[in-house]
């Protein structure tokens, strides 16, 4: 399978957020981090842009009934850039763990202008 599009971390948040995580599930998220790189078409269940975020989205993952979210935006296009992730516990998705996001895509593209 041809690589579709590149997956890059910001800073540690990401890798922070996956270490904490058992085996099962970090192979989970690999999978699915996969299946974005490589499908002309990212599967809706596993991808889904947040409405009202300015180009905000989240990754879903789901494994033995827990569900993980991972926040990410795109950057030219092609490059998935990871923010950070949380599990899952209540139906919506909680404000705070928006706004970390948020700020943390904010904090991606300012450091971006200074390069």
């Amino acid at each position: 399978m041809e690589q579709q599009r590149k997956i890059i971390f910001f800073r540690t948040y990401f890798e922070d957020f996956v270490n904490s995580l058992s085996t099962g599930v970090r192979e989970k998220i690999a999978y699915v981090l996969f299946t974005i790189t490589v499908s002309p078409r990212i599967p809706s269940k596993f991808f889904e842009h947040l409405t009202g975020t300015d180009g905000l989205y989240v990754i879903r993952v789901e494994y033995e009934s827990n569900i993980y979210r991972i926040f990410c935006c795109f950057d030219h296009g092609m490059l998935v850039v990871l923010f950070n992730g949380f599990q899952k516990k209540t139906r919506k998705t909680p404000r705070s763990e928006i706004d970390k996001a948020l700020k943390i895509k904010e904090e991606y593209f300012k450091s971006k202008r200074k390069e």
